[in-house]
């Protein structure tokens, strides 16, 4: 919202385009005019400039924080959860990200080092041991792709960006949320103060 990528109509791909200013404080004005509050969360990843940094901050809208781009050799990277601050979103992943399962798998023997040294846990844990670290943050809110509720690998991806075929074709099969994951996810949910 505060700047955008434009790219002619008549261009096969995005190469040939210019940055152009979004309607930024303006549109949030108008917004919180309307609604009040504003339940918007600020897709804050990658490349952020201090004029997207001050018009979230500006406007209080929480960041997102991905707990799997947290890990390796920075202990101040912001998507370690003793680096939060309460106004944010924690995930474990997106739809953009591999599942959690397929993400371990991925990375090398010395980065499963790192995750099993901060989480305590062992590889078969992971889903739900990420799960309980998003829950026990201080983010206002946890956000749980269901693929790691259920431990699923790969094969569960949603979208692979960049990617133009093969992408939102996962589906949740029915019954697949068990009464022991929703059990399961309710005890946490307790215990962290998010029931």
């Amino acid at each position: 919202f505060e700047a955008y990528w434009e790219v002619p109509a008549s261009e096969k791909t995005a190469v040939n385009g210019r940055w152009v200013k979004g309607p930024g404080e303006r549109l949030f004005l108008k917004l919180r005019e309307a609604l009040g509050g504003l339940p918007i969360i600020a897709e804050d990843l990658g490349v952020i400039t201090p004029e997207v940094e001050a018009l979230r901050d500006g406007f209080a809208l929480p960041g997102m924080r991905i707990l799997q781009f947290g890990f390796g050799d920075d202990p101040t990277n912001v998507y370690l959860p003793h680096n939060f601050d309460k106004n944010c979103v924690v995930y474990t992943g997106t739809h953009d990200n591999e599942t959690t399962v397929g993400w371990f798998h991925g990375l090398s023997d010395r980065e499963k080092g790192v995750v099993r040294k901060y989480l305590g846990e062992g590889p078969d844990q992971i889903p739900w041991s990420l799960i309980r670290l998003a829950f026990s943050s201080v983010a206002s809110l946890a956000v749980i792709p269901a693929q790691d509720l259920l431990g699923l690998g790969c094969e569960a991806r949603m979208n692979s960006p960049g990617r133009a075929s093969g992408n939102w074709g996962w589906r949740l099969r029915p019954g697949a949320l068990t009464a022991d994951v929703g059990k399961r996810l309710l005890s946490l949910a307790k215990v962290y103060g998010r029931a």
